[in-house]
C-alpha cells in the first residue's frame, strides 16, 4: 500500500460524526421485561386485574427461559396494546415514577452499567432502544445515565390511550429509529456499536459497525459466531443504589460526565469483558 493510499485509508476509518452506542433494554442492560416488571405496581393502581397480574408473571417466565421470537413480539404487541386502552397516561407516567428505582435498580446487570460508563468516558453518547413503551423507557434511560432513548409509542386521546400502537421499536423498526437519531444527533453509524440480546434486533445491530451478542438467544448466538461478532454474558444483576453508596474515585469522575457515580471502573470492566471474546 502506497503512503497516500494508506493516509486515505485512515482517514475513511475516522468518524464524520458523533459516535454512538446503542442498548437494547431487556436482557441486556435489565435481567427481566421492563413493561412485566410494572405488572404490580400497575395492579395495585388498579390499571390491571389479578389476571392480567398471573399472564404477565408467565410471559416474563417463558421470556427469561426463551426469550422472544417474531410472534411472540407481535403477540405481545398486540395484548399490551389492547391491555392499556382507556389507561390515563399522567398516571401511568406517575407509577413508573414513584416505582421505577425499587423494581428496576435491582435488576440491573452490573457488566452492562460498566459498559455503559465506559462509553461516556470515551465520549461516547448511550441511546436505549427498546420494543417497551417510552414512558417506561425513558425514565430507565435516563436513571442509566443515557443521553437519548427511543422507544414503542401509543396513540393518545383526551390524556389516555386508545389502544393502537402508534410506532412499534422493533426488528426494522428500531433502525427506522436509529437513522432518524443519526440525522438529527449526527451519528456516525459506520463507527458506531450496538448492543442486543435477540435475533429480532439482527436489522439493528447491523445497522452499526460494530455490534456485539449480549447474552444471545440460541439464533444470534449462531448468528454472531457465523460472523465473528463479539458475545458477552452479563449475568450478575446488581442494585445500582447499593453501588451508589460506596463511590470510588473513578465513579465520582465519571459521574461528572455521565450523571451516574454508580457506574464505576468502566474502562477496566470492558477490557476484561472484550478479553473473553
Amino acid at each position: 500500500m502506497t503512503p497516500s493510499a494508506s493516509t486515505d485509508a485512515a482517514e475513511s476509518a475516522q468518524p464524520t460524526g458523533t459516535i454512538a452506542a446503542f442498548f437494547d433494554l431487556d436482557k441486556t442492560i435489565i435481567a427481566k421485561s421492563s413493561t412485566l416488571a410494572f405488572s404490580k405496581p400497575f395492579f395495585d393502581q388498579g390499571l390491571i386485574n389479578r389476571r392480567a397480574v398471573l399472564k404477565s408473571s408467565y410471559a416474563q417466565f417463558l421470556f427469561l427461559l426463551s426469550g422472544a421470537d417474531h410472534d411472540q413480539m407481535e403477540r405481545m404487541r398486540a395484548h399490551i396494546a389492547s391491555m392499556c386502552a382507556g389507561w390515563d397516561v399522567e398516571q401511568v407516567r406517575s407509577i413508573v415514577a414513584e416505582t421505577l428505582h425499587d423494581i428496576v435498580d435491582p435488576l440491573v446487570f452490573a457488566e452492562a452499567a460498566d459498559l455503559i460508563a465506559d462509553h461516556k468516558l470515551r465520549g461516547h453518547d448511550i441511546v436505549v432502544v427498546s420494543a417497551s413503551g417510552e414512558e417506561i423507557v425513558g425514565p430507565i434511560a435516563e436513571a442509566l445515565g443515557a443521553d437519548i432513548s427511543t422507544a414503542t409509542r401509543m396513540e393518545v386521546e383526551n390524556g389516555r390511550y386508545n389502544g393502537t400502537v402508534e410506532f412499534y421499536c422493533y426488528g426494522e423498526g428500531k433502525v427506522e429509529a436509529m437513522n432518524t437519531l443519526a440525522t438529527s444527533r449526527n451519528y456516525d453509524l459506520s463507527q458506531s456499536f450496538a448492543y442486543s440480546d435477540s435475533m429480532t434486533d439482527l436489522p439493528m445491530l447491523h445497522a452499526v459497525g460494530h455490534p456485539t451478542a449480549v447474552n444471545p438467544d440460541r439464533a444470534l448466538r449462531k448468528e454472531a459466531a457465523s460472523l465473528g461478532w463479539p458475545i458477552l454474558t452479563f449475568s450478575n444483576p446488581v442494585s445500582l443504589r447499593s453501588r451508589l453508596q460506596k463511590p470510588s474515585g473513578t465513579a465520582v469522575a465519571a459521574s461528572a460526565a455521565v450523571g451516574l457515580s454508580a457506574l464505576a471502573a468502566g474502562a477496566i470492566t470492558y477490557g476484561l469483558l472484550r478479553g473473553k471474546r
